[in-house]
């Protein structure tokens, strides 16, 4: 017999038993909850210490700093045409709280765009500071003399940085260290003529930077605050020192941001499909567990509180070689007292991964919460897909202390709000309307505070895509 006669024998064989498909309709299902790919590890929320806000606001109470006008300066790009932002120039210390903005667009008129090819010599240590370079594009590393005479890498610049701008207070400043481009770069350069040259036709121009060079130089620590006069190892009876600890007259208050949303739920659905899962709370649960991944978001990339938008620029790094190496991972813990986690996202992890075995090196581990985090000189480092990947491969790493007392980064949120299911997150019923519909509002209360400026550090621009 063929195989496609035993096929139609099987067929016509009258059916013995009850089928599968029939029998379905007498068994109970076992179902799982909705599941979520959105849901996250979310370690920033779990990890950050948060601070009971009343009123709303918190304020941070610092000794008084003075601002050196220290910051980036943005670019916009046009084809091949890079061009300067002319209110960023304020970013300039000679230039700060200078706003005339038809004078600061004819220097941004006179930038002329130069590129240098990786190796190339931007300036040279003792040679005269006559042009300021604003970077627009690349990496330049600052070269000095080291102690016995070689070279030593001061530090590394990178996109919206600017060096040479003592040349537009100081008619004889020269370089005190050499720039050297580490990829190919674009740099706009402004020389100091062409500023003085405008300040011959610009009074306000002229009058700012006069009153510039005229003001007195505060006395500060290496912090930039004012410095507390003290007396040490004397002896006799000299006359003490008198002195005070001045305060910022307006210190930075953080106001409590909101997330919010209105669920809404058919009556009929959940007076009836209740079993054997209530279809309510599924609802609020998918619905808070999304309020708070864009919670954690936020706490990131928020333009206002975001802890890479708020991070001081001195405590911004750039990785030497581009990726995120050991040696990079040390200066970033080093430049802040009692490091306690690193945030990065789970691709720059694996990243930091492959240049710790180039070199033989096994991170070791800790177990939080049942999962195994990796460190690095006992600091662990958390995942966090929040930070953002950009379209060239590269990422961010966020160092942190954290807590009150530490004077660290904190999070900010306000307990004991109406209809709260847990601090800072309430579900309040809003009502049915005429379509018979529940409304409920959820709503989560949350925000971020950096206390001291070393509390946050952040490596930036490491690429996570090269593979050698």
């Amino acid at each position: 017999m063929s195989v496609g006669e035993e096929a139609r024998t099987e067929q016509d064989r009258p059916q013995q038993s009850l089928g599968t498909a029939a029998a379905r309709n007498l068994a109970t299902t076992t179902k799982s909850a909705p599941q979520m790919q959105e849901i996250s590890s979310r370690w920033l929320l779990r990890t950050l210490p948060w601070v009971n806000v009343q009123g709303g606001t918190y304020r941070v109470n610092r000794r008084l700093a003075y601002a050196v006008g220290d910051g980036r300066v943005t670019f916009v790009k046009t084809g091949d045409r890079v061009e300067v932002i002319p209110a960023e120039l304020g970013e300039l210390p000679a230039l700060r709280s200078y706003d005339d903005e038809d004078v600061l667009a004819e220097l941004a008129a006179q930038c002329r765009r130069r590129d240098f090819a990786p190796g190339n010599v931007i300036a040279s240590f003792g040679s005269r500071a006559d042009e300021v370079f604003l970077l627009a594009h690349g990496r330049v590393e600052k070269i000095g003399t080291g102690p016995y005479g070689g070279d030593a890498v001061l530090g590394v610049l990178a996109d919206g940085a600017y060096f040479g701008d003592q040349a537009l207070l100081d008619p004889d400043a020269v370089w005190e260290y050499t720039a050297r481009a580490v990829t190919p770069c674009t740099l706009l350069v402004l020389p100091r003529q062409e500023v003085e040259r405008l300040a011959q036709r610009a009074d306000s121009l002229r009058e700012h930077l006069q009153r510039m060079c005229s003001v007195p130089e505060q006395r500060t620590n290496r912090f930039g605050e004012k410095e507390i006069d003290l007396a040490a190892g004397h002896t006799g009876e000299p006359d003490l020192p008198h002195t005070f600890v001045d305060y910022e007259a307006s210190p930075r208050e953080y106001e409590l941001s909101v997330a919010q949303t209105v669920l809404r739920i058919h009556s009929r659905v959940a007076d009836l499909y209740n079993q054997p899962m209530n279809q309510t709370e599924q609802q609020l649960r998918l619905t808070v567990e999304a309020l708070k991944e864009r919670q954690e978001h936020e706490l990131v990339n928020n333009p206002d509180f975001g802890l890479l938008n708020n991070c001081d620029y001195d405590q911004r790094l750039q990785p030497h070689d581009g990726v995120p190496g050991p040696d990079d991972l040390d200066e970033l813990i080093s430049r802040r007292r009692g490091t306690k986690l690193l945030l990065a996202h789970p691709r720059a992890i694996s990243a930091i991964g492959r240049e710790l075995n180039k070199r033989g090196l096994v991170p070791e581990t800790i177990e939080v919460s049942g999962n195994r985090i990796p460190t690095w000189r006992g600091v662990p480092i958390y995942p966090c897909n929040k930070i953002p990947v950009t379209e060239a491969r590269t990422t961010s790493i966020i160092a942190m202390r954290t807590g009150e007392e530490e004077q660290g980064v904190i999070g900010l949120h306000q307990a004991g709000i109406p209809d709260e299911i847990e601090p800072g997150l309430s579900v309040r019923f809003m009502g049915i309307n005429e379509q018979a519909i529940i409304e409920y509002l959820v709503t989560a209360y949350y925000s971020a505070a950096v206390l001291v400026p070393d509390a946050l550090g952040v490596l930036e621009n490491v690429e996570i895509g090269r593979w050698r």
